[in-house]
């Protein structure tokens, strides 16, 4: 946290992550900024995801949810991951950014290319990756230039479209600042969708108080998101010679914030890997980030989960895991891939 705060002596740019940025393919985008240019970007799409416009969400997300959960077979084994978790985070992107409801599939392979491991099956070269990303802005150039011949509108393309800070970005900033979103809006929610699953089904007696009392939902949300942390780190360089922890940092150092190292801190949340609603300090995980950078989605994620455990326990007596869980492959990135469930249908 002490890092995450204190913008003045470590930068973000100009990457958030241990790798380094390739040099024939270099990638700005806001959340790898330091001030003023961060806080102009971001200020341009922050209010499509901000408290005001989540009322607004409300209703749409409780339709497709209830439509999701009612196509599920009863009894009979099935992926969680692809057939919920998925679904409703790309239908969620999908209207965020005004994209073709029906090629909402690609945000998710976009989503996933991005921040994939060359080699760990979901691209085979950092040459793949290139390709793939490329089309994707290829993509989104055509609803660009669509948006910016069009009245500003309340989604994220034309917003960037027609946003002062914005409106002037070269392709691959452009490319960025998409990525930047898609992954935001994808990774994390589908991952603690997912993870929630799992630690009702390995905690029955946590889900069970879940299941006697909904008000207790959104604590095991908050608990969901300290115990899966579904991004595991962002890095920082120091700007000036500082000290951290009394260890000294030199201008110029790395520093990684292991954002899963602070979740697991047991001098903060006792027995750390227990998954416990009932702690008292469930709101103080490091997930979302503190500062600047502080996940500005992290409400709509909450709404959107909060939403999904409503419309389980008005439906299913409980979701059991049956099969062998998949993960994925990455050190930034903590997902789910694959959660073989059976649905059991509330009597």
């Amino acid at each position: 946290m002490a890092v995450d705060l204190a913008h003045d002596v470590f930068s973000s740019e100009p990457i958030i992550t241990i790798g380094e940025p390739l040099e024939d393919f270099d990638l700005p985008m806001f959340i790898a900024m330091d001030r003023p240019k961060h806080d102009d970007q971001r200020r341009v799409v922050a209010p499509v995801v901000g408290p005001a416009n989540l009322p607004n969400f409300e209703k749409l997300i409780r339709e497709r949810t209830q439509s999701v959960l009612d196509d599920l077979p009863i009894g009979q084994e099935f992926d969680w991951v692809d057939a919920v978790s998925v679904e409703l985070t790309t239908r969620m992107l999908a209207t965020l950014f005004d994209f073709p409801y029906e090629d909402r599939a690609r945000l998710k392979r976009w989503s996933d290319v991005a921040t994939a491991t060359p080699g760990a099956g979901v691209i085979d070269s950092e040459e793949q990756r290139r390709e793939e990303l490329m089309e994707c802005v290829t993509v989104f150039l055509e609803l660009w230039n669509k948006k910016v011949n069009q009245p500003p509108q309340f989604d994220f393309i034309s917003m960037l479209a027609h946003g002062e800070s914005t409106k002037n970005m070269d392709m691959m900033e452009y490319l960025g600042n998409l990525l930047l979103l898609i992954v935001g809006g994808n990774d994390t929610t589908r991952n603690t969708m997912s993870a929630s699953v799992l630690a009702m089904h390995q905690n029955p007696d946590q889900f069970a108080e879940v299941r006697a009392d909904h008000g207790r939902i959104p604590d095991m949300v908050s608990e969901t998101i300290r115990w899966q942390t579904p991004l595991a780190h962002m890095r920082r360089r120091a700007k000036i010679d500082t000290v951290l922890g009394g260890k000294a940092i030199r201008a110029g150092d790395k520093v990684v914030m292991w954002y899963i190292s602070g979740n697991r801190d047991e001098s903060v949340f006792p027995n750390a890997d227990q998954f416990d609603l009932n702690r008292d300090n469930l709101r103080r995980h490091l997930a979302f980030g503190f500062g600047i950078h502080r996940c500005m989605g992290n409400r709509l994620a909450e709404m959107q989960l909060r939403i999904v455990w409503e419309e389980i326990l008005a439906r299913f007596d409980r979701i059991e895991v049956v099969g062998e869980i998949e993960r994925a492959t990455s050190v930034f990135v903590r997902g789910i891939t694959k959660l073989p469930v059976v649905l059991h249908r509330k009597s």
